[in-house]
């Protein structure tokens, strides 16, 4: 509220706690191949994943229009977290992921990547060049985030999923009819189950477990959004 007259994010968050089934608004930021989303409810926001550091201007200027209160990280790759400990400092917002994957932070190469795609393949070989070469200013996640945790304290109609496979600590946010799913499914240059894993087993299930989710809008790590399908 401000001066005592309710705001329509408070009535929005009210309503949530009610119902529990509103959906935040969800921003694409693209930086090439890659994706950066703001999740917003009014003025609050938080930022997931924050892309590499060639694009850092571009996400500031679009968090500049929000208040962002904190920044969610789908998974420790560079593509995704190269940028984490710059935005923590110029947001004044902490940074949460999941704990399995905190050691990939300062080595991407910590967990082995398999493929069994020709794209797989494809992709597997450009990343480990990066993750060989590029890496990201060490910083400590403030926040573990785990299975049916809500963002609503931090101003977010949205819930963190548990989605291993591509790595050990993927996770994906759902928020009403949508849902970001980091690289547990790609869509680089066609919608599929992500063509690299750290356990393949893992990433079957964490597909099939979207699948399960039904009339959804899929936001990928890398690529446009899709309506879910069978995965």
């Amino acid at each position: 509220m401000h001066n005592g007259v309710a705001t329509f994010g408070d009535i929005r968050k009210f309503i949530y706690f009610v119902r529990g089934d509103l959906m935040s608004n969800i921003e694409r930021i693209q930086c090439g191949n890659g994706n950066a989303y703001l999740l917003s409810d009014g003025e609050d926001a938080v930022l997931v994943d924050t892309c590499r550091i060639q694009y850092k201007e571009k996400i500031v200027e679009r968090c500049k229009k929000k208040n962002v209160r904190l920044i969610v990280l789908t998974h420790g790759h560079i593509d995704h977290i190269q940028n984490a400990a710059f935005f923590s400092k110029e947001l004044n917002a902490p940074i949460a992921m999941h704990k399995a994957d905190c050691g990939l932070i300062t080595n991407n190469l910590a967990e082995p990547l398999s493929a069994h795609s020709i794209l797989g393949k494809f992709i597997l070989k450009l990343s480990q060049k990066s993750f060989e070469k590029d890496k990201a200013e060490p910083f400590a996640p403030g926040i573990m985030l785990q299975e049916g945790d809500s963002l609503q304290e931090d101003g977010v109609s949205a819930t963190i999923i548990e989605l291993p496979g591509h790595t050990k600590g993927s996770i994906g946010i759902k928020t009403g009819n949508s849902v970001i799913v980091g690289d547990a499914l790609m869509n680089m240059f066609y919608p599929v189950k992500s063509p690299l894993y750290g356990d393949k087993a893992a990433m079957e299930k964490s597909a099939e477990r979207i699948s399960s989710f039904g009339d959804m809008t899929i936001y990928f790590g890398h690529g446009k959004p899709v309506k879910n399908k069978l995965w």
